[in-house]
């Protein structure tokens, strides 16, 4: 095939474009022997119909929507372990062992909500009994609380009840569905205070995250008093921040004291 210059083919573009040649590639095929009337007009595809789990559709029920009743519903710790453990909407559920509700004294003036259950919690369905767990009976140890001790004690929950692979971090959409359930746990187990351990039960309490920048200031969460503090894990990873955590003690037992 013998090549065209530039002008020779410069000028075959020109002559194309006067004949009308202005678009190279329709949205459909052209049948250039029918007259202009019954030239095809492109259909639009009809929709298909969603895939479905039951007689609702997957796609068409709304996580938080269902949440939200379900969790009020729960008059009592139980009712709302039940709720949780039927709430059918958070694929972690379908990736755990078990589900992590609480430990500690219901009704104790100190809640701490954690983030999310690791592999030993999801083993144990308790929530921190890992390394992060120990450190954090010793943390209140020290004030003299803890979660078995009847005269100062502790009550434990996290965010996500169950663990989310590989130990990733939560997604929104995940801590969003749950919330509710948190809310109403925090509500029937009624604390004084609560401690919030870690950037993504600040996001989800306080709907912001920095826990360096966070901790050591009392805030609201819950309707309640809230104080930041970082999570026992980063304090195993980064030892200098102990004295920061010892002083976050210190303001929990200041409070619940006075």
């Amino acid at each position: 095939m013998e090549s065209v210059d530039f002008h020779t083919a410069k000028a075959l573009l020109d002559w194309q474009i006067e004949l009308g040649v202005d678009e190279c590639i329709g949205d459909v095929p052209v049948n250039r022997y029918e007259l202009p009337d019954k030239l095809a007009k492109p259909q639009r595809a009809e929709a298909k119909p969603h895939l479905t789990r039951g007689p609702v559709a997957e796609e068409q029920r709304d996580p938080v929507a269902e949440a939200a009743p379900a969790a009020q519903a729960a008059t009592t710790l139980e009712e709302l372990r039940a709720a949780m453990e039927a709430f059918d909407l958070c694929d972690l559920k379908r990736g755990a062992r078990n589900m992590v509700f609480s430990d500690g004294i219901a009704g104790a003036p100190v809640m701490i909500v954690g983030e999310a259950p690791g592999r030993e919690e999801d083993r144990l369905g308790l929530p921190f009994v890992g390394a992060a767990g120990q450190l954090l009976d010793k943390m209140f140890s020290a004030i003299g609380m803890g979660r078995t001790q009847a005269d100062a004690p502790i009550y434990i929950t996290n965010t996500l009840p169950w663990r989310p692979p590989q130990n990733r971090d939560p997604k929104p959409e995940e801590i969003a569905m749950m919330k509710p359930f948190l809310l109403r746990h925090i509500e029937l187990a009624d604390p004084k205070v609560l401690v919030i351990m870690g950037n993504w039960a600040c996001a989800a309490l306080l709907g912001k995250r920095g826990i360096t920048r966070l901790r050591g200031a009392w805030t609201q969460a819950a309707d309640r008093p809230a104080l930041p503090m970082c999570h026992p894990a980063y304090l195993l990873r980064t030892p200098e921040a102990k004295r920061d955590a010892w002083a976050d003690l210190l303001m929990v037992k200041a409070a619940v004291s006075g």
